[in-house]
């Protein structure tokens, strides 16, 4: 049987209206390039930078729970226009933070971006 895994803890944000700009073009850029650039991105990409910055503000750190909050928010958001849906999205979202910490996520890599340019 294998042991469940840690959960992430992220470090104190020094400033959470900039990790959460810092996210808005990051994931911006994922988007734009893991399929075909759209103008749902940048509301997408604006939305998950409005959940994620508040949800820092108010002091959460484990990042599991950041993309539940995330993934919870953009399922009222009509993503119609767009070839995402929330899942991925929350899930982009874990994978970029996972690659700004120098977190190795393994097998579900993306090759859309280099972990360098995030």
């Amino acid at each position: 049987m294998t042991a469940p895994l840690d959960p992430i803890t992220l470090p104190l944000p020094d400033d959470a209206q900039q990790e959460g700009e810092w996210l808005r073009s990051v994931l911006l850029r994922w988007l734009n390039a893991e399929y075909l650039p759209e103008p749902a991105n940048e509301a997408i990409a604006e939305r998950v930078a409005q959940v994620f910055t508040r949800q820092r503000m108010e002091g959460e750190e484990d990042l599991g729970s950041l993309v539940m909050a995330i993934l919870t928010e953009l399922q009222a958001f009509d993503f119609s226009q767009s070839f995402y849906g929330e899942f991925t999205v929350a899930n982009a979202v874990g994978d970029l933070i996972c690659d700004r910490l120098g977190i190795d996520r393994c097998c579900g890599r993306s090759s859309t971006l280099n972990a360098k340019e995030v």
